[in-house]
């Protein structure tokens, strides 16, 4: 089995650029046949909502709509933090269906007693 890839990332659309980083190293994992998880937390949480990622960071940059459709398509999953979805207000029913809300118990669950490979962001 690959070493797993769990990138964490706290930021969302207010910094695309930082956002954009994240994605291309989780695409990249998950494309390597990686299994590969992306921890969202505070504004990264509206991430995993339907239709939310929509920016382009800089100019070359690919849009972020195309690297989540690639990170789904390589089967990379999301787990979102609950505390911070729920504290912003978000419905559960416009979650991506590679996204699940967990906190740190499920995510230490997913890593195990593996090597895992992390990334913050």
């Amino acid at each position: 089995m690959r070493t797993r890839a769990a990138i964490s990332l706290t930021t969302g659309l207010e910094d695309p650029e930082k956002v954009t980083v994240a994605f291309l190293v989780a695409v990249g994992a998950a494309e390597d046949q990686r299994p590969t998880m992306m921890f969202l937390t505070k504004e990264a949480v509206r991430l995993a909502l339907d239709g939310f990622a929509q920016a382009t960071a800089c100019e070359g940059c690919p849009p972020l709509a195309d690297l989540v459709k690639r990170y789904e398509a390589a089967g990379g999953r999301y787990l979102v933090c609950p505390i911070c979805f729920n504290a912003r207000h978000l419905s559960a029913e416009n979650v991506v269906a590679n996204a699940s809300l967990g906190g740190t118990v499920p995510l230490w669950e997913w890593i195990g007693d593996e090597p895992v490979t992390t990334f913050s962001y």
